[in-house]
C-alpha cells in the first residue's frame, strides 16, 4: 500500500515528500515505484511555486553498488537510507517527538 505524503510546513509547503518504509534489503525496483509515486505527487498535488517532490526509501539493509545502479538513470530526486530497530528512544530525540497518547490521538483526528 503507499500513500502520498505532502510535507506540510507552518507557513508555506516548500516541496512534497514520499517515504517509503521497507522492512528488507533494498530491491532495484524500488527505485521505479518510488519515480510512479512523485510523479503522482508532482502532477496532482504539488502547487505552482513549489519546488519537485523527493523520494525517501527506508531500508533495513542496502548493498552501496546496487543502490547507485538503481538510482544511475533515476529522474527524479530519490535518497535510500538503512534504519535500525532500538529497544529505547535515544536521549537527544526525547522531547523532539510525541508521545504514544499523542500520535494516537492524531491518527484519530486525521492528522
Amino acid at each position: 500500500m503507499w500513500r502520498l505524503t505532502p510535507n506540510a510546513l507552518p507557513a508555506r509547503r516548500s516541496l512534497l515528500n514520499s517515504v517509503e518504509l521497507k522492512v528488507g534489503e533494498f530491491q532495484p525496483e524500488f527505485v521505479g515505484k518510488m519515480q510512479f509515486y512523485l510523479t503522482a505527487l508532482d502532477r496532482q498535488v504539488r502547487e505552482k511555486g513549489e519546488n519537485p517532490s523527493i523520494g525517501i526509501i527506508l531500508c533495513k539493509e542496502k548493498h552501496r553498488t546496487i543502490v547507485e545502479y538503481a538510482l544511475y538513470n533515476a529522474t527524479k530526486p530519490i535518497g535510500v537510507a538503512t534504519y535500525r530497530i532500538v529497544k529505547r528512544l535515544p536521549k537527544e530525540l526525547k522531547g523532539q517527538l510525541p508521545g504514544p497518547e499523542e500520535i494516537a490521538r492524531l491518527l484519530e483526528d486525521g492528522g
